[in-house]
């Protein structure tokens, strides 16, 4: 398997994770507390440090990717300006495209954390 191929499915892993990670957290915790027991310490839970490092997992791997795309985008953009100063507006928008992805952690990152229960 070569980098790039490599590269793509350790991302695909992590992100099935962090979908499992957030769905189980959500909703499959919270209706199991509801079903047994309304007594239950929610903030004491397992919920809220999966929560803390799921949040922590989502800024930090968008993050990377985002710098490994802009990376390799940003090498070929310097490359295609200076070869051809018309393609500038491409180039910026290509590279904007990867600046979505730390976006994107951004704000799983924002949603994970402010679902996180405060103490009474």
């Amino acid at each position: 398997m070569n980098g790039k191929r490599k590269f793509y499915f350790y991302l695909a892993i992590v992100q099935v994770i962090l979908v499992l990670v957030f769905l189980l957290t959500m909703n499959g915790l919270v209706q199991v507390v509801r079903a047994q027991d309304i007594t239950f310490d929610y903030y004491n839970s397992p919920t809220t440090p999966i929560l803390a490092i799921s949040a922590a997992l989502a800024i930090s791997i968008s993050g990377l990717a985002a710098a490994h795309v802009i990376k390799t985008v940003g090498t070929a953009a310097i490359s295609a300006i200076s070869e051809r100063e018309g393609s500038f507006g491409k180039v910026v928008v290509i590279v904007a495209l990867g600046e979505a992805i730390a976006i994107y952690g951004l704000i799983i990152a924002i949603l994970l954390v402010f679902n996180i229960p405060a103490p009474p």
